[in-house]
């Protein structure tokens, strides 16, 4: 079977430095921007799981972190980028960002962990990569309901990796998996957040 139809759950990195994990009973807001539905269904299953209130990330705004002890932003990897999370991040300051709890979705194979680990380098400081804990949960693609942009970047990105020399295993299980249209999203993929958080999966 494909490597995209694995469903085996592996924790891509983490940031071990955060005092948010493990800690229970904490005030905790989902916050998630999605396109295509695959990191909104994450975002649900989180919120419901740590029982969080759950917020669209075009209506979360700067002042509300306050509010809140734990922030948890789900985007998905677009290009190599998690989509939003730039965003996200330019609201937090040095004290407050310790607050923070990232997780992307994307169709690379969760057992790509070198791939994911690259796309990790490519979004956070090496100081945030041990700072804020991260977590990646494979999900799928649906062309169907991406705009002509976001096609266009994923074959952009396709054909990147497809003309690499040398891939490996990992990488070549990629190119397979961005082929086309599926879904493998599992409430097992978020089990890892959850422990960290303080929660039950």
């Amino acid at each position: 079977m494909m490597d995209r139809m694995s469903k085996k759950v592996i924790v891509i990195r983490k940031g071990a430095g955060s005092s948010y994990c493990h800690k229970q009973a904490m005030k905790t807001v989902v916050v998630y921007k999605s396109k295509t539905g695959f990191t909104k269904r994450y975002a649900e299953w989180i919120a419901e799981e740590l029982k969080a209130d759950l917020v669209d990330e075009k209506l979360f705004q700067r002042s509300a972190i306050a509010s809140y002890d734990r922030i948890i932003y789900g985007g998905s990897f677009e290009a190599g980028k998690v989509q939003g999370l730039r965003k996200i991040k330019a609201m937090f300051d040095g004290n407050t960002i310790s607050k923070l709890v990232v997780f992307a979705t994307g169709a690379t194979p969760a057992t790509a962990q070198d791939v994911i680990e690259s796309e990790w380098k490519g979004n956070f400081t090496a100081e945030e990569l041990g700072r804020i804990p991260h977590f990646y949960m494979q999900a799928g693609l649906n062309y169907e309901k991406m705009g002509a942009g976001d096609r266009m970047l994923m074959k952009a990105f396709a054909k990147m990796l497809g003309s690499k020399k040398n891939k490996t295993a990992e990488e070549e299980g990629t190119v397979k998996a961005i082929q086309n249209s599926y879904d493998i999203s599992s409430r097992e993929y978020i089990k890892p957040l959850i422990e960290c958080c303080g929660g039950k999966a």
